[in-house]
């Protein structure tokens, strides 16, 4: 997969990639493929063990954003510059779940690895869409509730959650013509998730100036601390199998990509944001490894 990585990185320095391109391969990633890939995963026979495993990891994913909402904002909150601070309170929670989380998950176990790691998917909506983006708003402007309500009911991958959940409840199969375009669509996610972020890293250009201690600290804790406490969470609530190490990976992935757009949006200055997201995507190749071997101990 990190291979693939490479590819974006060498179609972009030949010229082949644009930035109107990436951008409308990353919507169509997010929006198409990834919604395909899930309805796909959630075809198969009831079983209500399953429906209870999936429940179980919800829970615990919803109870380690808890844990790792009130520590970062114990670490970061008091910052002074407030534009560093929210950027590092959320990237050190968010993990990009959903644009290299799920193709993780597909490569490593397929189909089951899919449907738990819609758990984290449905989780990481949640929470990125309430208290994710409440982050970035002023303190006299209160947050639209409703707005924040249709963000998560409406996205794409929340609806295919749905969906699949009530597809697998009632064993409903979906026609052959479309099951087999569903199938095809979703199977180039893995692929094409990795050359557009391979892409996207091949225009950063590094240097000590980027880097800070808080930025530091956000990519310690985000690569490394939290998801080694998502792992002691699991544990304790004694879930295991495809699900436990479905759910590890996709917490381990790197800084949501989302943080960058979220500073645009306060008219903030977007240089730490990309700075702590592609700092951390680079870091991911060496500890998501790690973090799933810590896992298996």
């Amino acid at each position: 997969m990190f291979s693939l990585i490479l590819v974006g990185l060498l179609i972009n320095k030949i010229g082949f990639f644009h930035q109107q391109t990436s951008d409308d391969l990353t919507s169509i990633l997010l929006y198409v493929v990834s919604p395909c890939l899930i309805i796909n995963a959630f075809e198969e026979p009831y079983s209500p063990k399953r429906i209870q495993q999936f429940l179980l990891t919800l829970f615990g994913i919803i109870l380690f954003y808890l844990v790792d909402i009130f520590i970062a904002r114990i670490v970061f909150g008091k910052i002074k510059d407030t534009a560093l601070s929210r950027v590092v309170q959320y990237g050190s929670v968010y993990s990009n779940a959903g644009f290299m989380g799920v193709p993780l998950a597909s490569s490593l176990f397929g189909s089951q690895g899919v449907f738990f790691a819609a758990a984290s998917l449905a989780a990481f909506n949640i929470f990125n869409w309430t208290h994710g983006v409440k982050l970035f708003q002023p303190k006299q402007n209160q947050l639209d509730h409703k707005a924040a309500l249709q963000k998560v009911v409406l996205n794409p991958n929340i609806i295919a959650i749905v969906c699949g959940l009530l597809l697998f409840s009632m064993s409903i199969k979906i026609p052959f013509v479309i099951n087999q375009a569903v199938k095809y669509v979703g199977s180039v996610n893995t692929p094409l998730s990795m050359i557009v972020i391979g892409n996207s890293l091949a225009g950063i250009k590094f240097s000590r100036k980027m880097l800070n201690s808080k930025i530091l600290l956000a990519l310690v804790m985000k690569n490394l601390f939290f998801p080694v406490i998502a792992i002691m969470i699991l544990e304790f609530l004694k879930i295991s199998g495809i699900a436990f190490y479905t759910t590890v990976v996709m917490d381990a992935c790197p800084v949501a990509g989302i943080v960058v757009l979220f500073t645009l949006q306060a008219r903030g200055n977007p240089r730490q944001a990309i700075t702590l997201m592609s700092i951390s995507t680079i870091l991911s190749l060496a500890t998501i490894p790690l973090v799933f071997a810590i896992s298996k101990i």
